[in-house]
């Protein structure tokens, strides 16, 4: 039987963003309900080593830091619930969210913290090939390929970190940028290039992936020259793509602003959306940073903003009833 679920405060998302407006939330006495969704914990879950979270000197495992965020949160009133939101209903307060198990949850406030997700190039046999040599997690993937040699797709500070980790596993790796220079932190390319298993193709798109997803799965990458338009092969055991990611927010289309990438349109230096008490933090709405830190930060500012509506709610409809 479906089951409805009324709170203070709903959070749909449960990486670094949701997770800290559950414990700011909880902090507040709103007894936050959290609906972790597809990936539980977020992107950290599928990062090994984090060197760049305040208050750690060695480095950490980002799955580890997860967990220590949920236990913080469930530790101080949030009630995490296993399930995925399907359908949403932004007419309120209060505001309705139905699960993929049929189960509705009302909420006077709302933060959303679906994150992003990795793009695909769409080019013929990666889907194919997916799992079978084709791949957008490195730290996921990258035991597979011990002594072997891979390939990375793009340009930016992921492509490069992707490329670096690989080098732990690959016997080589070749990252493919389709321009002439990185996108990537200068820090990030220095360490690109002073290491020997690294080497980069310049000006090549990948046009296609070449295997068998039933004999042995991807053989090559097939290349075409962006200056030249000169066709090429770079025979490989696993390829990478690498190329960024796409914010989680096709639930929310039509019925919140998003800008032309997807991502949810808040008011500038804050987590609000157009709609009082619908409040947008980390990957989702952070097309510029998406750090784990930038993420809780703005899991804090949405937990905060959320509290003073909910505070405000309380008191109209005190003024009201007193009316």
């Amino acid at each position: 039987m479906a089951t409805t679920h009324k709170t203070r405060m709903l959070i749909i998302g449960s990486g670094p963003a949701g997770l800290t407006a559950a414990i700011y939330g909880a902090r507040a006495g709103m007894e936050p309900i959290v609906v972790q969704g597809l990936q539980p914990g977020g992107q950290l879950t599928i990062t090994t080593d984090v060197e760049n979270y305040p208050g750690f000197r060695d480095v950490i495992q980002g799955p580890w830091l997860m967990q220590e965020m949920q236990a913080q949160a469930e530790h101080v009133g949030t009630r995490m619930i296993w399930d995925t939101i399907t359908d949403i209903d932004l007419s309120g307060p209060p505001f309705r969210a139905t699960a993929d198990s049929g189960d509705v949850f009302e909420a006077d406030t709302l933060v959303i913290a679906t994150g992003a997700q990795a793009k695909w190039l769409g080019v013929p046999g990666e889907q194919l090939l997916s799992g079978k040599g084709v791949s957008a997690c490195a730290t996921c993937d990258g035991f597979f390929y011990r002594g072997k040699k891979v390939v990375v797709i793009g340009g930016g500070n992921t492509a490069v970190e992707e490329a670096l980790y690989l080098t732990n596993h690959a016997e080589h790796v070749t990252l493919i940028h389709r321009r002439d220079s990185l996108r990537a932190e200068r820090i990030l390319q220095q360490r690109l290039h002073a290491d020997p298993k690294i080497s980069v193709l310049w000006n090549k798109a990948v046009a296609a992936f070449a295997g068998d997803p039933l004999a042995g799965g991807l053989k090559a990458v097939e290349l075409v020259d962006t200056v030249t338009g000169e066709g090429s092969r770079v025979e490989t055991d696993g390829a990478f793509v690498a190329i960024g990611h796409a914010p989680a927010t096709s639930l929310f289309a039509g019925k919140l602003e998003l800008d032309e990438s997807g991502y949810i349109v808040v008011q500038p230096g804050t987590p609000k959306t157009a709609i009082p008490g619908v409040f947008a933090c980390g990957d989702v709405m952070d097309h510029t940073y998406r750090q784990a830190v930038t993420a809780a930060g703005t899991g804090c500012m949405a937990a905060l903003d959320a509290e003073r509506f909910v505070a405000e709610l309380d008191f109209a409809t005190a003024q009201l009833t007193q009316a």
